[in-house]
C-alpha cells in the first residue's frame, strides 16, 4: 500500500486489524504492466559494448485487459415493476454506473478485483448511529483501496476501503469500515489529514443487507496470502508480456536496420568545389549512399549495394507463440490473436473456435450479475431505509449481457437464412433472418416476408 495510507493501516491496527501487506505488492506489480510503465529490472539492458538502452513496451497488457472486459459488458438491468426499475437506472446513471463498471472491468482483470458501496452524501450523522436526509450515492474502488476485515466461505462480509484525494486543505484520506453487529451492519468512517492526524470520525448502523459489493476473477487465485482478492491476471501473464516486448524490439530492431544503402567510390561522385565534400543529389541519397574513398570496393568496382535481411518469418513465429501463451494465460483459449502483416489482430476464426473460453466467460458473467445484484439491493434498501420507499428487496434483478463481442454475426446470419431456407414452411424462421438481416423492426420484417409471399404465389387472373 502507498506511504500515503500508512494512517489507515495504523488506524486498523488499534481496531485490531493486522493487514497483510503482500497482497498490494501483487497488485502493484500488475498495476506496473497494466499501465505500460517501464520496469527497469528488465526493460533496462546494457548492450556487448557498454551503451545502455531500453526494451521497446507494446503495452499488451492493456490490449487483453480491455478485451476481457469486452466479455462482460451488459446491455439491460431489469429490477421489477417500472417504478422500481426506473428509480434505480436513475440513481445508476447518476452515477455513472455504465462508464465506471467499464473501467472496473478492465481493472478488475488486471489487478483481480474491484468493489464498490452504497453511501449517504451530504446526510446529517447523529450520535446514535442514525442518519437523516442525505443523497444516495455510489463510491467505486480498486483493488489497492480494498481491504477485506472477514471472510466467510470465500465470501468477504466484512470490508474497509480507503481514499486519498486533493481539497483545498491538501490530501486527506479517508477511511470507510463496514462490519457487522448483531446481523446488522455498521458503517464507520475516518478522515485524516495529510500528516495522518485522525480529524474526522462519524458512524452509523446499517442493516442487515451488505452495503457493498465485491468483483474478482472468477479463476481460483492460487496466490499465497491473497484471501479475500481475487487473481491478478496482468501478474499471472508477466513472463509472457516480457516475451511479447522482446518480440517487439526485435522486430524494431531488424526494420531500424533493414533499409539498404549503397557503398561506393567518391570518384564518381560530384564534389563541392568550396568544401571539397561530395555534392548530395537529395535527401534520399545522402541517406542511401556511403562513400568509402576513392579506391574500388573490395576491387570489384565502384558501387556495391548492401541489403540487410529482415527475419520476418522467424519473428512472426515467435511473435505467434507468445500471444498464444498470452491468450491461454488470460483464459482466451491458444487462438485469440494472430500476427499479421507486422501487426497484431484478433483473430476471425477465434469467434467461431470460442467454445475453449465460453466456460471461463460464463464463471465470470456469474461474478459480474452477483456484483451488480448487490448493488443493487443495496441502492434499494437505502432508498427504503432513507427516502421512506417501500421498494420490493426481494425483486428478480436480471442482468442482459451483450454477446455481439463473442458472437460470429456472419456465421450466425448464415445459420438464420438456413434454417429460413429448410424449414420454409415454418414463417417464424424467415421473419426472424429478415429482421436480423435488415436490421428493422418485426412488423417491418413481417411487412418484407408477405411482400415476398405474394410474388412467388401471385393470384391467378380468369
Amino acid at each position: 500500500m502507498e506511504s500515503m495510507e500508512s494512517c489507515v493501516r495504523t488506524k486498523l491496527g488499534q481496531l485490531g486489524y493486522h493487514i497483510h501487506t503482500k497482497p498490494y505488492e501483487y497488485i502493484e506489480e500488475a498495476n506496473r504492466w497494466y499501465r505500460n510503465e517501464l520496469i527497469d529490472d528488465f526493460h533496462k539492458r546494457t548492450a556487448v559494448t557498454g551503451e545502455l538502452y531500453e526494451i521497446d513496451r507494446m503495452n499488451f497488457a492493456k490490449r487483453g485487459c480491455a478485451d476481457d472486459a469486452n466479455l462482460c459488458e451488459i446491455i439491460d438491468i431489469n429490477v421489477g415493476e417500472d417504478a422500481q426499475n426506473e428509480f434505480v437506472h436513475a440513481v445508476l446513471e447518476n452515477n455513472r454506473f455504465d462508464t465506471m463498471y467499464r473501467r472496473q472491468l478492465e481493472r478488475m482483470s488486471a489487478a483481480g478485483t474491484v468493489a464498490a458501496y452504497v453511501r449517504l452524501d451530504n446526510a446529517t450523522y447523529l450520535t446514535n448511529g442514525k442518519a437523516i436526509n442525505g443523497e444516495i450515492k455510489l463510491t467505486y474502488c480498486y483493488a489497492e483501496d480494498y481491504i477485506p476485515l472477514r471472510i466467510v466461505n470465500d465470501e468477504v462480509v466484512e470490508a474497509a476501503f480507503s481514499s486519498t484525494k486533493l481539497g483545498k486543505d491538501g490530501k486527506q484520506t479517508t477511511l470507510v469500515m463496514f462490519t457487522q453487529q448483531g446481523g446488522n451492519y455498521r458503517a464507520d468512517t475516518f478522515v485524516f489529514d495529510r500528516s495522518g492526524k485522525e480529524i474526522e470520525a462519524y458512524w452509523i448502523i446499517l442493516g442487515d443487507v451488505k452495503p457493498f459489493a465485491v468483483m474478482q476473477v472468477a479463476e481460483v487465485n492460487n496466490i499465497r496470502h491473497m484471501d479475500g482478492f481475487g487473481y491478478p491476471k496482468v501478474y499471472g501473464a508477466i513472463p509472457t508480456l516480457k516475451q511479447i516486448d522482446l518480440c517487439h524490439m526485435i522486430l524494431n530492431g531488424d526494420l531500424e536496420k533493414g533499409e539498404k544503402f549503397v557503398l561506393t567510390n567518391e570518384a564518381i561522385v560530384e564534389i563541392d568545389k568550396k568544401t571539397g565534400d561530395p555534392k548530395p543529389r537529395s535527401k534520399q541519397w545522402k541517406r542511401l549512399f556511403v562513400l568509402l574513398g576513392r579506391k574500388p570496393i573490395d576491387g570489384n568496382g565502384y558501387i556495391q549495394e548492401y541489403n540487410p535481411k529482415i527475419r520476418v518469418e522467424e519473428i512472426k513465429k515467435a511473435f505467434e507463440l507468445c500471444l498464444s501463451l498470452f491468450s491461454m494465460t488470460f483464459g482466451f483459449g491458444s487462438k485469440k490473436y494472430v500476427f499479421e502483416q507486422n501487426q497484431i489482430q484478433t483473430a476471425t476464426q477465434y469467434i467461431g473456435e470460442r467454445q475453449d473460453c465460453m466456460q471461463e466467460l460464463n464463471k465470470q458473467r456469474e461474478e459480474a450479475r452477483q456484483y451488480i445484484s448487490g448493488i443493487v439491493r443495496a441502492i434499494l434498501w437505502f432508498s427504503n431505509t432513507f427516502q421512506n420507499t417501500s421498494f420490493d428487496l426481494t425483486a428478480d434483478i436480471c442482468i442482459d449481457f451483450d454477446d455481439s463481442y463473442i458472437e460470429d454475426k456472419n456465421t450466425r446470419m448464415e445459420s438464420m437464412r438456413t434454417d429460413a431456407q429448410t424449414f420454409s414452411d415454418i414463417p417464424e424462421f424467415t421473419i426472424r433472418y429478415i429482421e436480423e438481416r435488415l436490421n428493422v423492426s418485426r412488423e417491418e420484417a413481417l411487412k418484407v416476408y408477405e411482400g415476398q409471399v405474394q410474388e412467388d404465389d401471385p393470384e391467378v387472373e380468369d
